[in-house]
Parts: structure tokens; C-alpha cells; sequence
């Protein structure tokens, strides 16, 4: 990463703190739906299985719902234009993953945490299993959002479009997901979620090398 995609970050990240869009919906996305998965719950006790589930669904449509305007905000400001001319597409598309990764992680973290405090079946058990998951998880979800909201950002219905594309890109990397979150959960070691970890693992590579090679012409056009 080059200093030009660092100080496209800092662009992003001191716009975000003046305004704080993403964060403000992130916040309350996050709120109303463990709120409401609370309520609907009331005293009856949910299995491991549907509380790793209900944790990717928490942050599936939490990214759906502040992860949007990478771009967007780009066009609506007229902004991109200059951006055309002082820094080259992979120099763009870096400085907002990076900006989107930082994201991903603060929320994710942060649903981590409640829904460990909330959710007595969500008990992490081999933690080091969730944290490589874990991670690998938000990367590929940082990577397909960012070049997602790239895609939709000439678009007319962007609010609309990009949970569109976003699902069946997203699903495998989600359901793998909550497969290993499911396994550390159950306390099971390596060798058992072996798979599941190549598959994210390989996710994440095809998402970035894809993501990289297709900018340019998404970029460009």
C-alpha cells in the first residue's frame, strides 16, 4: 500500500468522523437486531447452532446496511473525477478496503462481544479456531463489499441493488462462516474445521485477486 491510499483512508476515515453516516447506522442496525432477536427469544434457550447462525445474520445485514457508500459518496459529492486523475485504480480501490476493513473489524468486535454477553449458548470454546475464522471472515467481507459498492455506485437503485449482489456473493463466505463459528463454539480443534478454513481461505484470495483485476475496468468505465 502506497502513501496515496493511505491518505485516501485518512479522506475516508476524517469524513466519517465529521459526519459518522456509516457508524450511526452501524450502531443502530446492530442494536435494533440483537434488540429484537432478544424479544422474539424471550426466556426460551436457542441452541449453539442457530446462535453462530443468528451472529453471521447480525453482521451480514449490518454490513449491508454501512458498507453502501464507498463509492456512492464518491459520485454524489462529484468527487471521483479527481480521483480519476491524481491516483490509479488498484491505488482507489486500496485506500477504501482498507478504510472498509477497519470497519468490518470495530463492528464485528463489537457483535462479538454483545452477543457474548447476551446469548448464553454463544460460548466460545476454542478461541483461537474463532479468531482465525473470524478474521479470515471479515476480510472477505471487506473485499466483496468494497468492490460491490463499486459496481452499484453508477448505478440508479443503489440502496437496492447492493444487498442483491451482495447475497449470492456473500452466502458461501457466510454459511462457512457460521459453520466455524458453530465448531469453536462446540470446542472442536483444528483438524475438524480444516476444510471450512481452506474454503474461507480460498474465498478471500479469489475475492481479492478478482476484486483487483476487475477494478480497473469498473473503475474506468
Amino acid at each position: 500500500m502506497n502513501g496515496k491510499a493511505y491518505a485516501l483512508y485518512k479522506k475516508d476515515l476524517n469524513s466519517e468522523l465529521r459526519t459518522r453516516y456509516a457508524a450511526n447506522s452501524l450502531a443502530m442496525f446492530i442494536i435494533v437486531a440483537i434488540s429484537v432477536i432478544l424479544f422474539s427469544i424471550g426466556n426460551e434457550k436457542i441452541t449453539q447452532s442457530l446462535t453462530s447462525g443468528l451472529f453471521w445474520v447480525v453482521i451480514f445485514f449490518s454490513a449491508m446496511s454501512g458498507l453502501s457508500r464507498a463509492f456512492v459518496a464518491e459520485e454524489e459529492r462529484g468527487t471521483s473525477l479527481t480521483l480519476h486523475l491524481i491516483a490509479s485504480p488498484s491505488t482507489v480501490f486500496s485506500g477504501k478496503l482498507l478504510f472498509n476493513l477497519i470497519l468490518v473489524f470495530c463492528m464485528n468486535t463489537i457483535i462479538a462481544v454483545l452477543f457474548s454477553i447476551l446469548f448464553e449458548a454463544f460460548i466460545i470454546r476454542n478461541f483461537a479456531l474463532f479468531a482465525i475464522s473470524f478474521v479470515l471472515g471479515n476480510i472477505g467481507l471487506a473485499v466483496a463489499s468494497t468492490i460491490i459498492a463499486a459496481i452499484i455506485s453508477k448505478a440508479g437503485a443503489k440502496g437496492t441493488l447492493y444487498p442483491v449482489l451482495s447475497f449470492p456473493i456473500l452466502l458461501p463466505l457466510i454459511l462457512t462462516c457460521v459453520q466455524l463459528t458453530l465448531l469453536s463454539n462446540q470446542g472442536a480443534d483444528f483438524a475438524e474445521a480444516k476444510f471450512e478454513l481452506a474454503i474461507v481461505f480460498c474465498y478471500d484470495v479469489i475475492m481479492l485477486t478478482g476484486s483487483y483485476m476487475l477494478f480497473d475496468f469498473v473503475w474506468k468505465d
